[in-house]
């Protein structure tokens, strides 16, 4: 449990720390309060992955999900700090406008989970498969070096740390078995770090410089402040990891062959919305569901909850104790790269997977995935595609799961439901209105369906 829940703190740890560090330094926070910043966010995050695989009441969705800080926040956040005039307000009105958010997206849980009626295997494929490519650069960036302006950056010596680590991981899971093959990832990422320390890419000043014990203090940056111009670009952000949660559950309940029904989403919903909201309290940001511990899943098939919950205590220590939490930031980003490779690419296997059911011998479904898939693309082979567009725009259109996600639903009603007899032979989901879809027609548990602890 320990090593298992420790990998999954490993998959996730850059993905937590990246948004507080950027944020951080685009107010210019000394080394202490970035330190601080980011011990709070790592302990906001454990907290929101108590409530998703634990579950309180109605809230969380008791599947092995691990929650942190989102990454589609940082640019409207950014945002709100270059529009700021004394950057000491800049927090205070970022926490403001996140309380809101998560409080509306927790109200809004119950009637956005409804969507999951409109998510069949057509196009629940097509959304992991763009999860598991929309994260493949993250783990390419990763594996050419920490600094974009380093001279070393994608240097022979970074792609070949990264090149080591994905060959270890590999070679354990193809000629080892058991718990040795379980924890592939957290064995190839030890090594790889072992191996870097001659190339000089490993930096221990992290673990010298923290210290050992230290606690979020509630409100360390100042009351919240509540400015709508913030509110509505967050309740943006907040529609947006709704529906990437939404579409991360999906994928995970195929994964583990729990499918996710109504009922799932919307306590799963409830957690990521009110982790979101707590988490200003303890100076932390929005959270929601973590795709690239999806592939982790997929690829050890470890489909226990309480693993999970093990790495959130994980997170919840790291964030009381600065000198832990330093253990995790020693491994190279090359070598997390080689790892992410792995993880990555086994979303987009499991997205493949799932499309092999979707009846792709008839030709609406094809063009649903086509499109799709192009649509959910183009953020990742383009970044600039959408630069004309308004930022409040392109918080979303900058999300190629977003996008994607809403091609799919919109195309699949279009081919496969309106103004077409649901009986023909060439309707693979049909989805007639008014009526009560079973689990054989869309590829979902029904909304009635008891959930599985």
């Amino acid at each position: 449990m320990a090593t298992t829940g420790l990998q999954h703190v490993a998959a996730m740890y850059a993905g937590v720390v990246a948004p507080p560090l950027i944020v951080g330094a685009a107010i210019g926070l000394s080394a202490t309060d970035l330190t601080f910043l980011t011990g709070a966010c790592l302990f906001t995050a454990g907290l929101a992955t108590f409530l998703q695989t634990l579950g309180v009441w109605k809230i969380g969705a008791r599947l092995p999900f691990v929650n942190g800080v989102t990454f589609a926040g940082v640019a409207p956040m950014t945002a709100v700090v270059a529009s700021t005039h004394d950057k000491s307000d800049a927090l205070p009105i970022i926490f403001g406008a996140v309380i809101v958010a998560g409080l509306l997206g927790f109200l809004a849980a119950p009637v956005f989970c409804k969507a999951v009626r409109f998510f069949p295997p057509v196009v629940t494929g097509t959304v992991i498969t763009l999860i598991g490519v929309s994260l493949l650069p993250v783990a390419f960036n990763w594996a050419q070096g920490p600094d974009p302006a380093a001279d070393d950056y994608g240097s022979g010596t970074h792609l070949g740390l990264a090149g080591a680590t994905l060959l270890i991981v590999l070679l354990l899971r193809r000629f080892t078995r058991g718990f040795v093959k379980q924890i592939a990832v957290l064995l190839g990422l030890i090594v790889g770090t072992l191996i870097a320390i001659p190339f000089g890419a490993t930096d221990f000043g992290p673990v010298s410089d923290a210290a050992v014990v230290g606690f979020p203090t509630p409100f360390h940056f100042g009351t919240p402040q509540f400015h709508l111009a913030a509110i509505l670009s967050m309740c943006v952000v907040m529609v947006v990891s709704m529906t990437e949660s939404t579409a991360d559950m999906l994928a995970l309940g195929e994964i583990v062959e729990r499918p996710a029904d109504e009922r799932t989403i919307a306590a799963g919903l409830r957690a990521d919305t009110l982790g979101s909201a707590l988490s200003p309290l303890f100076n932390g940001f929005m959270c929601s569901a973590f795709a690239q511990n999806i592939g982790l899943v997929a690829m050890t098939r470890i489909r226990s909850r309480y693993v999970v919950a093990t790495g959130g205590a994980f997170l919840v220590l790291m964030g009381l104790c600065p000198m832990a939490a330093s253990l995790i930031a020693v491994v190279p980003r090359p070598v997390l790269g080689g790892a992410g490779v792995v993880l990555f690419g086994s979303v987009a296997a499991s997205g493949i997977q799932t499309l092999v059911r979707a009846g792709l011998d008839r030709d609406n479904n094809v063009l649903i995935v086509a499109v799709s898939l192009a649509v959910g693309i183009v953020p990742i082979t383009a970044p600039e595609f959408y630069h004309a567009f308004p930022e409040t725009a392109r918080i979303v259109l900058d999300s190629g799961i977003s996008t994607g996600c809403v091609a799919a639903v919109l195309l699949n009603l279009v081919f496969n439901h309106l103004g077409r007899d649901t009986d023909a032979a060439d309707v693979t989901h049909p989805m007639e209105a008014g009526t009560e879809l079973t689990g054989a027609a869309t590829g979902v548990a029904p909304p009635h369906a008891p959930a599985t602890p």
